[in-house]
């Protein structure tokens, strides 16, 4: 594995949709559970599901991973804060390659159109992985009771994230950026 910028954060629990995937687990066995590193190596959803998100959960790492050349993706995910009572949040960019970008290969989703957030052995994708984080995160500063406000329910996250994702695709087309293309479609290089 290579080495991929990560930065840790502490986080916390609440409601969200989620995909069932053996990420975190393969990571912490890997590594080992007591080995948590501040740096590691390293979108048509399937199966999605609503569960409710309980103590289980609390103390154990959260991973994001995003595309880290997205200038909006990336301010998101470096100001967004969730409270310390689940772990940390730790940021992983989807452009290097990582066991997590394999299991979300595998799991067909498309890193280009959606960030994933991992929970344990959930993954939560696009919509529902920013409102996972809107309902885990601190209510503390402008900018995260503002992501609370807007994406705390589930419908106004669907409605609002596509909106997101439609101009962060028209300001990576500006910038011209290409795609990370995880699923290896045909002609998909370029936003």
């Amino acid at each position: 594995m290579t080495t991929a910028d990560i930065f840790v954060r502490k986080a916390a629990s609440g409601d969200a949709a989620d995909i069932v995937k053996p990420g975190a687990k393969t990571f912490l066995a890997a590594y080992g559970a007591d080995n948590k590193p501040e740096h590691i190596d390293g979108a048509n959803p399937i199966g999605i599901k609503r569960i409710h998100v309980d103590a289980s959960h609390q103390g154990s790492d959260i991973f994001l991973v995003y595309d880290k050349e997205c200038p909006a993706c990336d301010l998101y995910c470096k100001l967004v804060r969730i409270r310390e009572s689940i772990g940390s949040l730790i940021l992983v960019d989807a452009r290097n390659p990582s066991s997590f970008m394999d299991e979300i290969t595998a799991a067909g989703l498309d890193i280009d159109q959606g960030m994933v957030l991992i929970v344990g052995d959930r993954m939560y994708y696009g919509a529902d992985a920013i409102h996972t984080l809107s309902i885990m995160g601190t209510r503390s500063g402008v900018f995260n009771r503002l992501a609370y406000w807007c994406f705390k329910s589930r419908a106004a996250s669907r409605i609002v994230y596509p909106l997101l994702r439609s101009c962060r695709n028209l300001l990576l087309k500006i910038l011209r950026k290409t795609k990370i293309n995880n699923l290896a479609l045909e002609n998909n290089d370029y936003f």
